[in-house]
């Protein structure tokens, strides 16, 4: 009896693994790949997996939707897989349907060091340099910056929160509130003068896009000539009660939103998130024709700001942002409310 040929570079439980893959795909049996990543990422065996997710890919265009497979497929290279078969994943076409983005995900376990040897250093390399950097890597200052920020996380800003990947999925819990016993009730000190400031409302709205594009949340954003109060106020929000947030705090509320997906959207990832908390910075200190903002200026700028978490006379559930900016040296106020449904 001839012995079954194999592929060069291949054992031959990756030659069956890949037979039985086939089969599966000819069946358009979902549950059976599901189970087949699962033993395929057991047995470490990356090239049927990468076999698997192409072949599921490949399926869609014959009507079969293994779609599911093929994202799962691609989820588990890069989050387990060693750095030449997680960076393959990188690329424009893969993890459209996945959670988070794969830059996140792959920088969870690999280096950025290791990753850039497989990669071309377009913009996802860049996304994978801001992610590493935001768990302490340090990045050569040669990586490409699709953000215009830097990648060394400045002495002024916070420990951002970061999301943590695994088989069951994503966890992404936010900054910690402030305890109750620091809401102090809070009265506006002028009659509502609305200032339509057009690049704060965008800067807002960009940065919790995915919460009303992708899920069913709500942003409100308001400027008014006066304090933090008035501007609560001007939301509809009768006897606000706030709480003072140290500017790295309210930076650290800000990127936590911009780097999720609210309660349905797909997670933008951490380093979109830190951008989102920039951008939205500048537009209040009216930097924007300025950037890339020199990281000085923006220091300076959110430590003159007075920054708060308010509350109303419903308690907060679900994904929410609530945030109220003060500038008591121009004389305006900025209050957020975006919230999104579990």
């Amino acid at each position: 009896m001839k012995a079954a040929a194999v592929t060069p570079g291949l054992s031959s439980d990756g030659q069956i693994a890949m037979s039985g893959v086939s089969d599966l795909v000819q069946r358009a049996d979902l549950d059976g790949l599901v189970r087949m990543v699962d033993s395929l990422c057991a047995s470490k065996d990356w090239a049927a997996l990468a076999d698997l997710r192409d072949r599921s890919r490949a399926a869609v265009l014959t009507g079969r939707q293994l779609w599911p497979a093929a994202t799962l497929a691609e989820y588990r290279l890069a989050l387990w897989a060693p750095e030449e078969w997680a960076a393959t994943m990188l690329d424009e076409s893969s993890g459209r349907f996945t959670i988070g983005p794969l830059t996140e995900v792959a920088a969870q376990h690999h280096t950025y060091e290791a990753l850039a040897r497989h990669l071309d250093g377009g913009p996802r390399a860049g996304f994978v340099a801001h992610e590493r950097a935001l768990r302490g890597e340090a990045i050569p200052d040669d990586a490409p910056n699709p953000l215009d920020i830097p990648f060394e996380i400045q002495r002024w800003e916070p420990e951002y929160s970061l999301a943590t990947y695994s088989d069951e999925g994503v966890d992404a819990p936010g900054p910690a509130l402030p305890p109750a016993d620091q809401f102090r009730a809070a009265k506006p000190k002028a009659t509502i003068t609305r200032v339509d400031d057009v690049s704060v409302t965008l800067a807002v709205r960009q940065l919790l896009d995915t919460w009303t594009a992708a899920s069913d949340g709500k942003v409100e954003v308001v400027c008014v000539e006066g304090d933090a109060a008035t501007a609560i106020e001007a939301l509809g929000i009768e006897q606000p009660h706030l709480a003072e947030l140290s500017a790295a705090d309210a930076l650290a509320w800000m990127a936590w939103a911009g780097a999720s997906g609210g309660a349905h959207g797909k997670r933008r990832g951490a380093a979109a998130g830190r951008f989102g908390a920039w951008w939205l910075l500048a537009a209040l200190g009216d930097l924007l024709d300025d950037w890339p903002v020199q990281p000085g200026q923006l220091h300076v700028l959110a430590d003159e700001l007075s920054w708060y978490w308010w509350r109303g006379d419903r308690p907060e559930s679900g994904w929410s942002l609530q945030l109220a900016v003060e500038d008591k040296d121009e004389g305006y106020a900025w209050a957020i409310n975006a919230h999104d449904s579990d």
